[in-house]
């Protein structure tokens, strides 16, 4: 399973080479990963241990049952809460922009200078990703930059900087990040101590590209003449596009107020907010004709969601939950317990690897089987860290984390192409934020 992985994940990298789409190879792979799982020796598997404690409660069932209506489905549910959630906050986005509700911020950016646009775009996206999440955030910076910059590679250069921004910011707040979700509603750690300790490290994760960059980019960008988006030659009055802007932002900022209001889950505030929005807006345009209705519609915007995107989110978590269940991620947590150093440079050490193969395998399962190998007091250095770690690590690679995989389905980046580009920029940022991490707990412990 782990070589079967392996060569879907070189197939998913040289996607543009081999002419076969990642969402194809994504949803393959996940297929096999879970037929080897199935069909294999069961009492191979570490999981073999959670399928014994399961006959305990129903005795008779098979081995394949429990496959098929324990894991398999708690996974698929689990996968479907952040694909409802992207589905969601990208239609979001969509109707503010086909309603030009981003003019209200970009009509304010009046620098033509790449580095000015860049330290603009990596703050701002920083700042709304530590409030909303770094999924919703990127893809709303996403819609902004497209109004921005008119030239696709000088903009490509931008999303990865989003993408940066954007998973730096939602490590060091207890909502900007599903593993900083999972530490927190863990009891783990607290909202006040995670903020306090992870924030520099954090800062410093995005400082450092920045800087480099500013000392690289040069020249200035073109904007956008015209709005390719339908809608944009429907008139729209000042107050539409303000009602639909902030109607939008609004719904996209409720999501963490409705969690913690109601203790759902976020996809539901989400989608909950999407239909506010689309009966407001079918209430705005009732006087329009029936073509122009039409095409401001939410029926019609619909069709601008990018399925494939959607279809690889499903495919690639899917997979990697296969080597969840199964147990080899788990195997590798073990193993990196083992390295023989002392406290706390061990647990340094352990974190920082963490981080970087959260740019490989998905953080959810390495923060969970941290969370489930380790019993450190709340607030401990080790997990404040950790959410430091799994949160900007997966920079390191475009498929690393949400944030990623949502800017390359949006904006058809090349995994090649991140990895020549920005992969060293955020490798740069989140050593040295590992290091600033370090320093300031042994400056505390002194």
């Amino acid at each position: 399973m782990i070589v079967v992985f392996i060569i879907g994940y070189v197939c998913i990298a040289l996607e543009h080479p081999l002419h076969v789409n990642k969402s194809a190879t994504a949803l393959l792979l996940a297929t096999v990963l879970w037929v080897f799982f199935a069909t294999g020796d069961p009492t191979t598997f570490p999981a073999y241990d959670d399928f014994r404690e399961y006959l305990l409660l129903h005795p008779g069932d098979t081995f394949l049952s429990w496959l098929t209506h324990v894991p398999l489905i708690e996974h698929l549910g689990s996968v479907a809460e952040i694909l409802f959630f992207l589905m969601g906050a990208m239609t979001i986005v969509e109707v503010i922009d086909v309603h030009e509700g981003f003019r209200i911020i970009t009509d304010k950016i009046n620098t033509r200078k790449k580095t000015t646009l860049l330290w603009i775009i990596g703050i701002i996206t920083f700042f709304m990703s530590s409030v909303l999440d770094n999924l919703t955030s990127s893809i709303v910076m996403v819609a902004l930059l497209r109004k921005l910059i008119e030239d696709k590679k000088d903009r490509l250069f931008f999303a990865g900087i989003i993408i940066l921004a954007a998973n730096a910011g939602g490590a060091w707040t207890p909502i900007g990040d599903v593993t900083t979700i999972m530490l927190w509603i863990g009891g783990k750690v607290s909202s006040v101590h995670i903020m306090a300790t992870t924030v520099i490290a954090s800062v410093v994760s995005l400082i450092v590209p920045l800087l480099i960059l500013s000392f690289t980019m040069k020249g200035n960008f073109t904007r956008p003449e015209l709005n390719a988006k339908e809608g944009a030659n429907i008139q729209l009055t000042h107050t539409e596009r303000n009602i639909v802007f902030f109607l939008g932002v609004g719904a996209l900022l409720f999501v963490p107020i409705f969690k913690a209001l109601t203790h759902l889950p976020p996809y539901l505030g989400m989608i909950g907010g999407l239909g506010v929005l689309w009966i407001v807006t079918g209430f705005m345009h009732k006087q329009r004709s029936e073509e122009d209705m039409n095409r401001l519609s939410v029926n019609n915007i619909l069709k601008r969601i990018d399925t494939s995107s959607i279809l690889f989110f499903l495919g690639i978590l899917m997979a990697v939950n296969a080597l969840q269940t199964c147990g080899q991620l788990g195997m590798l947590s073990i193993s990196l317990d083992k390295i023989p150093l002392g406290e706390p440079s061990k647990y340094y050490l352990i974190t920082t690897v963490i981080g970087l193969l959260s740019a490989i395998i998905d953080n959810v399962p390495l923060v969970a089987g941290a969370m489930g190998m380790y019993n450190f007091p709340m607030d401990h250095y080790f997990w404040a860290f950790l959410a430091y770690a799994a949160g900007t690590g997966g920079s390191i690679l475009i498929i690393g984390s949400a944030a990623g995989v949502a800017v390359m389905g949006m904006e058809k980046i090349d995994f090649i192409w991140y990895l020549k580009k920005i992969s060293w920029l955020a490798l740069l940022g989140y050593l040295a934020g590992c290091a600033a991490y370090i320093i300031q707990e042994y400056l505390m412990m002194m």
